[in-house]
């Protein structure tokens, strides 16, 4: 077994360019935030684990939007790394690196993101077989600069990241154009307060949007 992301996937990632990033409190509003993140052309979700409706959640989006990928994030422990595969997660994301959870993950079979900040963190995701992992906090921590100094050392290994935290549309186009980012995590496409106002037509734009840019950036 190994925590790395198929080629298909990883292709899929690269073309959709980004991740919707979710936090969702009502299993009732799963479904239809798939298919409106869906009908604005973000096809692939990372739904966390930040509330107690999430796995519900998810299996409510695996049942009834099975065109949609589905990723589960802020996995910390290992339990929570089988409970994402048990559930039909296609992949798993981290905001840190938990070498037992790395392992986990491994053991089981799920591709995994662990996040990284340091380049000491990306060497011990290395070591653990990972080869995506996720940049976080990204602005918060020196944004696309920063991520260039502390990566170079590693290109050569074919490291890809996931840039989230503060990316948003007006910087997307800056990062989606550097060659080791893979994807963004778009937190920004739908804001718990949107979501609980039912704003489907909003977050259909919001991913069209982002569409656009991915478009225009990797044609």
């Amino acid at each position: 077994m190994n925590t790395a992301f198929p080629e298909k996937l990883r292709l899929q990632l690269h073309q959709t360019g980004v991740i919707a990033v979710l936090m969702i409190d009502r299993v009732e509003d799963a479904a239809p935030l798939a298919r409106a993140l869906l009908a604005g052309g973000v096809n692939t979700i990372e739904l966390t684990l930040r509330t107690f409706a999430a796995l519900q959640c998810l299996r409510s989006i695996r049942d009834e939007v099975p065109e949609m990928t589905i990723g589960v994030g802020t996995i910390l422990t290992p339990q929570q790394v089988n409970d994402a595969k048990d559930n039909g997660a296609s992949f798993g994301v981290a905001p840190g690196m938990n070498s037992r959870v790395v392992a986990e993950a491994m053991r089981i079979g799920l591709p995994f993101a662990p996040g990284v900040c340091t380049p000491t963190d990306i060497e011990l995701a290395i070591e653990a077989g990972c080869r995506v992992l996720k940049f976080f906090p990204s602005e918060h921590s020196g944004g696309l600069a920063y991520l260039r100094a502390i990566s170079a050392p590693f290109a050569h290994l074919g490291v890809e990241f996931i840039p989230l935290g503060g990316v948003g549309a007006g910087n997307a186009a800056h990062y989606l154009r550097e060659p080791s980012v893979l994807a963004l995590g778009g937190s920004w496409l739908a804001p718990k307060e949107i979501i609980a106002k039912g704003g489907w037509d909003l977050i259909t734009s919001l991913a069209r949007e982002a569409t656009d840019i991915v478009k225009q950036v990797r044609p």
